[in-house]
């Protein structure tokens, strides 16, 4: 098959979400191609918005049009009342920690995505973020649309304009810093098919199942990163498709967080990099950051260990081949 060009990709690949606004339309490609579609919202600690986002896409999705078979919940262990407040919206409610216990205990975003996939029904799965302040329907119907209009398309990804508050004034955009200043540097380099994709750290995402179970997913911010080239190496760019939302407003994180944030990302560059072969080395990837901390004459290090595994992909698991009777 002849590879496509990463220019026509862009033109033929990248959506406008108000192209999937007619629901009951989508409702209608669902039935007849009998599928189900599972939501999962990977959370820790989103009292304050998590309510609200399961409300208003339940009345839209479920309610008003049954786009959505599943809305679930699946918490990282939240110390508020996250769960009880999803729940109470009508959301079903998993603890990541109550499930595969044999992998042992880690939390972390992509930790909960791995096991959504376990957990849920779908055979096209939804993963939205929990802190949207300006949730709307369309950051589900967003990236379903491309997935129920061609089957050709197996996995696609959210893109907007991201609001930065700065000394007390919101910026209409500047947020996305750890994407524009490393990730997608990186992939023009080492993966210049995506380098078309213009948010590939976006949090709202949708993939097929049989896409989903053959990937291995990191636990932590990295997931994203892998998920991309690794369903980009084993599927594909012509699997791949991205949809504008327009804005995304949500909590910003500070420079420290991003710092983490980012040495995550680039440890599941230099493993992936490492295993395909493109770069070559025998030198140990760590899994220790240094923070700087204090000011002035009290400037000192503090070491951090991250919790950096992958876990393997979900067809592999004895447990998900035996609940799917696979």
């Amino acid at each position: 098959m002849k590879k496509i060009k990463l220019q026509d990709w862009i033109q033929s690949h990248t959506y406008h979400h108000s192209s999937f606004s007619d629901i009951k339309h989508l409702v209608d490609l669902k039935e007849k191609k009998g599928v189900k579609i599972s939501l999962a919202f990977p959370t820790f600690n989103e009292e304050e918005t998590i309510g609200q986002e399961v409300r208003v896409v339940r009345e839209k999705l479920q309610k008003e049009y049954p786009l959505l078979d599943e809305v679930a919940v699946i918490d990282s262990g939240s110390t508020d009342r996250t769960r009880e407040v999803a729940r109470e919206t009508g959301a079903d409610v998993y603890l990541a920690d109550d499930y595969l216990p044999r992998f042992g205990v880690v939390r972390g975003k992509g930790e909960n995505l791995w096991k959504s996939v376990y957990l849920l029904e779908g055979d096209i799965i939804v993963w939205i973020d929990a802190d949207i302040k300006n949730i709307h329907p369309k950051f589900v119907y967003g990236p379903l649309g491309p997935l129920l209009e061609n089957d050709h398309i197996e996995y696609v990804k959210s893109f907007y304009e991201r609001p930065l508050k700065s000394m007390n004034r919101m910026r209409r955009s500047g947020g996305g810093r750890v994407t524009e200043i490393l990730v997608r540097p990186l992939l023009a380099n080492f993966y210049p098919e995506l380098a078309g994709f213009i948010q590939p750290l976006s949090g709202e995402y949708a993939g097929r199942r049989g896409v989903l179970e053959a990937v291995p997913f990191r636990v932590g911010y990295g997931v994203e990163t892998g998920l991309l080239i690794d369903i980009y190496e084993k599927f594909g760019l012509e699997s791949l498709a991205q949809v504008d939302l327009d804005q995304r407003v949500h909590r910003n994180r500070g420079l420290a967080a991003l710092g983490r944030m980012s040495f995550a990302i680039l440890h599941t560059f230099f493993m992936r990099l490492r295993q395909q072969g493109i770069i070559s080395t025998d030198i140990k990837i760590s899994k220790e950051f240094e923070l700087v901390r204090g000011r002035g004459e009290n400037i000192f290090l503090e070491r951090e260990e991250f919790t950096l595994i992958e876990r393997p992909p979900m067809l592999s698991v004895e447990e998900y081949r035996r609940k799917r009777g696979i």
